[in-house]
């Protein structure tokens, strides 16, 4: 019953996250979700920070299953392009939170988060596999830090360009992702 309610909470915070923003919501709104006393919250999570952490767990393991999925024997580069996929795919669908870069309690949380630093470590050595091995077969410049590749792919994850391309009507999701993949693998300059 203590898992069960946990996930419900977990499913309440990413959830909200994932529509409000780290800033815009409140403990009070995640108890409410679930249908319990903001107390009897604070007996599974100290802290928004702890909310938010667990949520960003909780995504990192569905990646972590998502890459194990991933066809071994595809280009590095096509492999590249189905996370950068799949993470718009989990925004478009409002499953993946939003946390801002710059907030130094929420960092510390995430930083003592030793499930999330492992998730994160798994798949940033995965990922940053991918980036070299493109980037020796041609596929990326290899002459950008691959640090910073790595970083510019994780940020799709929380890029505006699909909410206001979703809030223009113009395209349905599916459209959203190939034409923010192109621009993110294929630049702005016209071939």
């Amino acid at each position: 019953m203590l898992q069960a309610r946990e996930e419900a909470i977990v499913q309440a915070t990413n959830r909200l996250l994932a529509e409000k923003g780290f800033d815009l919501m409140t403990v009070d709104e995640v108890a409410a979700e679930v249908g319990i006393a903001k107390a009897s919250l604070y007996k599974h999570f100290s802290s928004k920070e702890d909310l938010a952490a667990a949520a960003m767990v909780r995504v990192l393991g569905h990646a972590r299953t998502f890459l194990a999925g991933l066809a071994a024997d595809a280009r590095p580069i096509e492999q590249l392009k189905a996370v950068v996929r799949w993470m718009m795919q989990m925004r478009l669908a409002g499953e993946m939170p939003s946390l801002p870069s710059q907030n130094s309690s929420l960092r510390a949380a995430l930083m003592a988060n030793k499930a999330y630093l492992d998730g994160l470590m798994v798949i940033s050595d995965q990922i940053g596999g991918w980036i070299e091995q493109a980037q020796q077969d041609g596929s990326l410049n290899p002459a950008l830090p691959p640090i910073l590749v790595l970083y510019t792919l994780y940020a799709r994850a929380c890029d505006p360009v699909l909410e206001f391309l979703k809030a223009g009507g113009q395209h349905s999701d599916a459209e959203i992702v190939e034409l923010v993949v192109g621009t993110c693998f294929e630049g702005l300059s016209s071939r």
